[in-house]
């Protein structure tokens, strides 16, 4: 097989430093290298590109991929179902409720129970504030500490598939949707993107996709604004990384509450619901607490104050702000579509209508993001392992 794009792909990795990848897990996008991001988005198309020529990319004939997903998940359970099964490992789903952890089994326990065979665990846990990642540290740390007293055969890879801080696997899923769509990262560069708070009817949705996109996005020089009414504030640390990464690559990060003044000429634009930092602390606590009656009231009050912002919609006048009167549109999905989802919401019908196959391509590179998150922490010469994919001639099917 002679495939061009492929052959550069694979040459591209092989230049790339990724020897710290080997056994590292894949948890917030703003603490790997650009070497290392730029091996996942590399390694994840080629993945692509080997599944479309129907080439088999599995570097297991054995073993299992444990997803524990601490909060409901189409899109990402599917893809990390998908991204296992694809590079041949089996699915095993952690359901805590038919687990010993009902009855007392600590998290170091656990992750070593379920380790045994296991080369790859995906975790969401973004309920939490300032519990979702700290859980991933602690299995990280046991089995850290399994391996190194040979209680298992190999490192199991870990894959942050949500947490209260990051949603890696969809930004990083998103970028490669831009990459492609702007025919290069080079391309990336001076583009104008909006990350934008838009209206639900729902409170309590999590910080970390508007978190993770600023924190990433603002890596490959594009112009990041932030835009939310007044008090939607994410975590502060998550908006000084993206500062300082648009400084270090020569791009602008700016901050606005006007959702009309941030569309303006925006070559990229991100409508999504998130809750405030605040509520979602007290939300935190509540939970934690078991105050059922204190939650009901906090949504009452979160749903009061969302109904103030009900004009913060991607619409079609909005749309014609933009540059061209033709930005790319963005969601992670589902997105709440006025008149489709509920009555009123994130997005104009008609604006999602002409962007739904775009919406849906930009998810279908999430499998291949988490594929190549698992393959770079289990091999570590991957641009080798990608060419004897091809020069196997092994084929998917027959």
């Amino acid at each position: 097989m002679n495939n061009p794009a492929l052959n550069d792909l694979i040459s591209e990795i092989s230049s790339l430093k990724t020897d710290d990848m080997l056994t590292k897990d894949f948890l917030l996008s703003w603490e790997q290298s650009d070497d290392e991001i730029a091996a996942v988005l590399k390694t994840a198309e080629a993945l692509r590109l080997l599944r479309n020529e129907n080439i088999s990319p599995k570097i297991f004939d054995s073993g299992l991929a444990v997803s524990i997903f601490r909060d409901n998940s189409t899109r990402t359970r599917f893809s990390y179902t998908s991204a296992a099964n694809l590079l041949g490992l089996t699915v095993q789903d952690l359901d805590e409720k038919k687990s010993q952890i009902a009855h007392g089994e600590t998290v170091r326990e656990t992750s070593c129970m379920i380790s045994f065979l296991t080369e790859a665990i995906g975790i969401r846990d973004d309920m939490y504030i300032g519990e979702g990642h700290s859980y991933m540290k602690e299995i990280a740390n046991a089995l850290d500490e399994d391996f190194s007293e040979g209680l298992l055969p190999s490192r199991p890879a870990m894959v942050n598939l949500q947490c209260d801080l990051d949603h890696p696997t969809q930004i990083m899923a998103d970028t490669l949707h831009l990459i492609n769509h702007f025919g290069g990262v080079e391309n990336l560069k001076g583009k104008k993107l909006v990350m934008s708070w838009a209206y639900s009817p729902s409170y309590g949705k999590p910080l970390s996709v508007p978190q993770g996109a600023i924190g990433l996005f603002s890596r490959f020089g594009m112009d990041v604004t932030l835009a939310h009414p007044p008090g939607y504030n994410l975590i502060p640390e998550t908006e000084k990384i993206a500062e300082d990464f648009c400084s270090a690559s020569g791009a602008e990060f700016s901050r606005t509450e006007s959702m009309s003044d941030a569309f303006e000429n925006a070559d990229i634009v991100y409508p999504k619901s998130w809750a405030p930092y605040s509520v979602m602390q007290e939300r935190t606590e509540l939970l934690k607490n078991s105050d059922d009656a204190g939650l009901l009231e906090l949504e009452k009050h979160c749903l009061a104050q969302n109904s103030a912002y009900t004009d913060w919609e991607c619409t079609e006048e909005l749309m014609k702000k933009t540059k061209n009167s033709s930005a790319l549109y963005m969601h992670c999905l589902p997105a709440d579509i006025t008149g489709v989802s509920c009555e009123k919401g994130e997005v104009e019908a008609s604006v999602f209508d002409r962007y739904r196959s775009i919406t849906y391509r930009e998810a279908s590179y999430k499998p291949y993001i988490i594929a190549a998150m698992i393959l770079l922490a289990k091999q570590k010469n991957p641009s080798s392992v990608l060419q004897q994919f091809i020069n196997s001639g092994r084929w998917r099917t027959i």
